[in-house]
């Protein structure tokens, strides 16, 4: 099987098993005071230290979550609901951000009536900073957070997060980053970013599943979802988990520092899956900003196919990939990122995602390239009857 959807989830990286495995066989709960407890504190400190200077923060700043979710959901309902009591009350967002963003914002909206704006994107992907210039200069002073995410996790596309910031802090308005598909993949820098708040999931990077952490800088407030034991700077409640933390710092620790390396492995595979697909079916179109994107990422719409149907069609010929955002999958409508780039309805149908990671191998990409010209074939020909 050729597993080409590394953005939906990655393999864990053996390293970070070995972390998991080793630290699970421990006793501990960090916030005990006996010995053990002391032990599992220890490694819990020492994962937020190697996190914190893999990525320019300070540990101080990192707070641990369950998800990448769970940490875009602190982010954004946290900071609204601290400074909405400032009198307050717009948080903006983009057309393109993630569901765990997104849906938050949405539900923000919806039941506790903040106000929303959404900025644009060009036919790239790109935010429209013209636009957010403007609305800061003129509603700068009703904003509670901006939230922006720094690489798109359909189409790949890269966007200027700094510059973003530092037009944000000019007003005063803290950015939050959704980077769950940034880290380890490109080079992500929190202190230079600027950002106020930025999310990373465990899973995306060879990371075990139900991982994942906020870096929240100490002058931003935040008010926590959760209530309880008051861990993490009393903003995220709940016994910690151990063994998850030690093995999302071996994952991040290893991706941030082989980084260069692999991230020009997989530009060199993804170009080669982009020439081959373009040349075997040339009414492809290639989504996405093709020179500013992720590494492992390409993204096609197919004119004439329906995604869901291609996708099953591959998937029959050992090729694992992804029609949009694999947290919508399954539901039958149109691409929101693509819409909001300006395909129409019927190509944002047709797209399919091919991502890359650690484990990918040309004959993964050879694969791909030996399935797809029959599978458009076939889906073609099932569009028409």
């Amino acid at each position: 099987m050729a597993y080409l959807d590394h953005a939906a989830t990655t393999p864990m990286l053996p390293q970070a098993l070995d972390a998991y495995v080793r630290t699970a066989l421990a006793l501990g709960n960090a916030s005990s005071l006996h010995g053990s407890g002391r032990t599992a504190r220890r490694t819990v400190e020492e994962a937020r230290e190697r996190i914190s200077e893999a990525l320019g923060a300070k540990p101080g700043e990192v707070i641990f979550t369950g998800s990448g979710t769970e940490a875009d959901n602190l982010a954004v309902k946290g900071v609204h609901w601290a400074r909405r009591a400032e009198g307050r009350n717009l948080v903006v967002t983009t057309a393109i951000e993630h569901h765990a963003v997104a849906d938050a914002v949405a539900w923000l909206g919806d039941h506790e009536r903040a106000d929303v704006a959404e900025l644009p994107v060009d036919k790239l992907g790109r935010v429209d900073t013209a636009v957010l210039a403007e609305l800061l200069d003129t509603r700068g002073d009703e904003i509670t957070v901006l939230t922006c995410m720094w690489a798109n996790n359909e189409v790949g596309t890269l966007q200027p997060v700094a510059e973003i910031a530092a037009l944000a802090e000019a007003r005063g308005v803290p950015v939050h980053t959704d980077a769950i598909q940034a880290v380890g993949h490109v080079p992500v820098d929190f202190a230079a970013s600027g950002a106020a708040a930025l999310a990373l999931s465990g899973h995306k990077l060879g990371g075990p599943t139900g991982t994942g952490a906020l870096l929240l800088r100490r002058d931003v407030k935040a008010v926590p979802l959760l209530h309880g034991g008051g861990q993490e700077r009393e903003i995220r409640s709940g016994t910690l988990d151990v063994p998850g933390i030690a093995a999302l710092a071996e994952a991040v620790d290893h991706a941030v520092r082989t980084r260069e390396t692999e991230s020009q492995r997989l530009a060199l595979l993804r170009d080669g899956l982009v020439a081959g697909v373009r040349e075997l079916v040339p009414e492809a179109i290639y989504n996405g900003d093709p020179d500013s994107r992720l590494p492992g990422n390409a993204h096609f719409s197919f004119p004439g196919c329906e995604g869901d149907a291609l996708l099953m069609l591959l998937d029959a010929a050992g090729v694992e990939c992804a029609t949009g955002s694999a947290c919508s999958a399954g539901i039958a409508q149109p691409s929101h990122v693509l819409l909001a780039m300006g395909a129409g309805p019927d190509d944002a149908r047709s797209s399919l995602r091919f991502t890359l990671g650690w484990s990918t191998t040309k004959a993964d990409v050879d694969a791909l390239l030996a399935a797809v010209p029959e599978a458009v074939r076939r889906a073609k020909t099932a569009g028409l009857s």
